[in-house]
């Protein structure tokens, strides 16, 4: 089979220009599309898109099969009017060379804890149905990843088997309490990644419609602390001390 020969250029989102201090799937990666069409390249080779674990690489992630919550375009919420403007002014004043993950932390969830809670109020029955089918749809890995984020804000961070073994080892009467405990929790998780695929969707789409191919690239291991590992531990060679 004979490949015709084609060239791009390899950009993590996150590298993109953001005045919310980390590139995200906004107005900046549309221009960055157009760019790449108007100079004649065919290919956008964009890395993974995981939620960043330890030490913010996109290769030591919390799931294989989740979003960067980070890259949801508050300017695209804002838009859709899950924001304010207000709640979109009065920025740091962001180095412009690199993404300081922990100012970038604390500035972009806030917003979508907001855009979150005027979803889950003002949001119209085509929306929450929208929203029901995505969970519906992505149940068989969203539903852990949704809790076992939610699992990690009430341990303060610690990896799972540094948490209590009766959830560690997902017993059920341990999920089921944690369950109704961070119901709340659960929700707005995936309400982040019910926008960051509406979001990296629509991208993609335009992507396509200029000609430009999206190359990913995936990590080839999966991180210890992570919901993959968490839910599906036999798969993986562990040996617990709990």
């Amino acid at each position: 089979m004979s490949f015709s020969r084609t060239s791009g250029v390899l950009l993590h989102p996150t590298s993109l220009p953001s005045q919310f201090g980390i590139g995200d799937l906004g107005i900046d990666a549309y221009r960055f599309i157009d760019f790449l069409a108007d100079s004649g390249q065919q290919l956008w080779q964009i890395l993974p898109l995981g939620p960043a674990g330890k030490g913010n690489s996109p290769y030591a992630s919390y799931s294989a099969m989740a979003g960067n919550p980070l890259l949801i375009s508050p300017e695209l919420l804002e838009k859709k009017g899950l924001l304010e403007k207000a709640h979109l002014a009065h920025l740091p004043e962001f180095n412009a060379e690199t993404v300081d993950f922990e100012q970038a932390i604390s500035t972009k969830i806030p917003m979508l804890r907001k855009a979150c809670s005027n979803f889950e109020a003002n949001a119209t029955s085509f929306e929450k149905q929208e929203f029901s089918e995505f969970c519906d749809r992505n149940a068989y890995w969203l539903d852990d990843y949704a809790l076992f984020m939610a699992l990690k804000d009430a341990h303060q961070g610690a990896s799972w088997n540094h948490w209590e073994p009766a959830i560690a080892r997902r017993q059920p009467a341990a999920i089921e309490q944690w369950q109704q405990q961070l119901n709340t929790d659960t929700f707005y998780y995936k309400y982040l990644q019910f926008e960051f695929f509406q979001q990296w969707s629509e991208l993609k789409r335009y992507a396509n419609q200029r000609s430009i191919q999206i190359v990913g690239d995936i990590a080839i291991y999966v991180a210890h602390d992570s919901a993959d590992v968490w839910a599906h531990p036999e798969n993986f060679c562990l040996v617990l001390q709990l």
